[in-house]
C-alpha cells in the first residue's frame, strides 16, 4: 500500500484522470436513463459531448488549471445554449474552482469564484421549477451556490497554507545557510586567533633562546657557569615554549584524548612579572610597576594584556640593540587597565611594525591591534621622542557598544 500511494503521489494526473473517467461514465448512465423522459431538454449526443469536455478538464486540471477554467466556462455556456439539463459531469465545476483558487493564477482564481456565484443562478432561470414560488426558485439558486463558495474558499484557504509552508521552509533554508556562515566565520576567527597566539608564542620564546644560545657560546670557555645558567634559560624557556604551543594546538583535536590532563591556563595579568623576569635573565633590563589597586579582570582582557607585552619585549629584544632597556607600567583604573611599555633603544621604523616586516608574516603591530579591538579597547605606538619605541593601550572591563 506505501508503494500504491508513493506511485500515486507522483503520478497524480493518473489520479485525476481515473477519476474523470468515473465521472464520465456516471454522466453517459444517467444522461441515456432520463433521454426520452416527459420534461427532458437536451439530446443525448450534446449531453455525451459536454460531459467529456468537462470531465477533461477534471484530467487535465493539475497540468494546465487557467485554460481548463475556461474550458469549463464554455461547456457551461454551451450546456445552457443547448438546454441540456444539469448533470452528474456538472460536479466537474466545483473540482476546476477549486483547483485555481488552490494553484491557478489569481485573475484564473476570481473568475472562477464569479463563475461559480453566477452558475447557480442562469441554471436556476434556464430551467426553473415549475411548481416552486419565486421565493423557492431565489432559495433553490442560494443553496446551490453555496458548494460552489465552499470549494473557492476551500481551494484558497490550501493556497495560503502552501505559501505558509513554502516561507517556512525558504526561513529555515535561510537560516540554515546563516548557521554555515556564522560557523565559517567562527572557524576563521579561531584560525586567527591561534596563529596570533603561535606567533605571540614563538617569536617571544624563540628570541629568548636565541640570545641566550647566542650568550652561552660567547662565554663557554670564559664562564662555563654562565653558559651553563643560559642553557637552563634555554630549556626552561622551550618547556614554557611546548606546553603553551601544545594547549594551543590541542583546541584543534576536538573529540580526541590528550595524554597529561589539561592544558596550561591562558596566560594572565600576574604572570607578566614572570615574563619580565625572564627577560631580565635573558640580558634586557626591564623596569617593573604595578599602579593602582590590582582585581580580577576578565579573562580576554588579561590575555590580552599579557600578549601585548609580550610582543612589545619580544620587539625590544629584536630590534633595540645590545644597550636597550625598557620599562613597563600597568595601571588600574575604575573602568579599566592601562599599559604603557617603553624602550630606549634605537628600534625598528614604525613602518615595519605596521606592515608586519618585523617577523615577516604581518603579525606585528597589527596583531595587538587585533587584540585590543576585540576587547573594545584602544592602541598607541610609534617611536619616542629622543629614540625608542612606545606602546600605550587602554582596555576597559566592559567592551564598547
Amino acid at each position: 500500500m506505501q508503494r500504491l500511494y508513493d506511485f500515486l503521489r507522483r503520478h497524480p494526473m493518473w489520479v485525476d484522470g481515473f477519476w474523470a473517467l468515473v465521472l464520465l461514465g456516471l454522466s453517459i448512465v444517467s444522461a441515456a436513463a432520463v433521454d426520452g423522459a416527459p420534461n427532458h431538454h437536451g439530446s443525448l449526443a450534446a449531453a455525451v459531448a459536454i460531459s467529456v469536455v468537462l470531465c477533461l478538464t477534471v484530467a487535465l486540471r493539475r497540468r494546465a488549471p487557467e485554460r481548463m477554467v475556461l474550458l469549463a466556462a464554455a461547456a457551461g455556456l454551451a450546456q445552457l445554449a443547448l438546454d441540456v439539463e444539469t448533470m452528474a459531469a456538472d460536479f466537474a465545476m466545483l473540482v476546476i474552482v477549486y483547483t485555481v483558487a488552490a494553484v491557478g493564477a489569481r485573475w484564473a482564481s476570481r473568475f472562477a469564484l464569479a463563475g461559480g456565484m453566477c452558475a447557480a443562478a442562469l441554471a436556476q432561470i434556464r430551467w426553473p421549477e415549475q411548481k416552486a414560488s419565486t421565493f423557492g426558485e431565489i432559495a433553490l439558486a442560494v443553496f446551490q451556490t453555496v458548494p460552489f463558495a465552499l470549494a473557492w474558499v476551500l481551494g484558497d484557504s490550501m493556497r495560503t497554507r502552501r505559501a505558509y509552508f513554502a516561507q517556512l521552509e525558504e526561513r529555515a533554508a535561510r537560516l540554515e545557510k546563516e548557521r554555515e556562515a556564522q560557523a565559517q566565520v567562527a572557524v576563521a576567527a579561531e584560525r586567527a586567533r591561534i596563529a596570533r597566539e603561535l606567533h605571540d608564542v614563538v617569536a617571544h620564546n624563540v628570541s629568548v633562546m636565541v640570545v641566550q644560545a647566542d650568550g652561552a657560546a660567547y662565554v663557554l670557555d670564559a664562564s662555563p657557569d654562565q653558559a651553563k645558567k643560559a642553557l637552563e634559560t634555554i630549556s626552561s624557556t622551550g618547556r614554557q615554549a611546548l606546553a603553551e604551543m601544545r594547549r594551543l594546538l590541542g583546541v584543534l583535536r576536538t573529540g580526541e584524548h590528550q595524554e597529561g590532563g589539561e592544558y596550561v591556563p591562558q596566560p594572565d595579568v600576574e604572570q607578566i612579572e614572570e615574563l619580565v623576569e625572564q627577560c631580565r635573565k635573558s640580558g634586557l633590563p626591564v623596569d617593573f610597576r604595578v599602579e593602582g589597586t590590582p582585581r580580577p579582570l576578565p579573562s580576554g582582557v588579561e590575555l590580552t594584556a599579557y600578549r601585548i607585552v609580550q610582543e612589545a619585549l619580544t620587539n625590544t629584544r629584536k630590534h633595540g640593540g645590545p644597550k636597550a632597556g625598557a620599562s613597563v607600567r600597568l595601571v588600574y583604573f575604575d573602568d579599566g587597565l592601562g599599559l604603557l611599555v617603553e624602550d630606549d633603544g634605537k628600534g625598528a621604523p614604525h613602518e615595519l611594525y605596521e606592515d608586519g616586516g618585523v617577523d615577516g608574516q604581518g603579525h606585528g603591530l597589527i596583531g595587538m591591534r587585533e587584540r585590543v579591538g576585540m576587547v573594545g579597547g584602544t592602541l598607541d605606538a610609534g617611536p619616542r621622542p629622543g629614540g625608542g619605541f612606545r606602546i600605550s593601550a587602554l582596555l576597559p572591563l566592559k567592551p564598547a557598544h
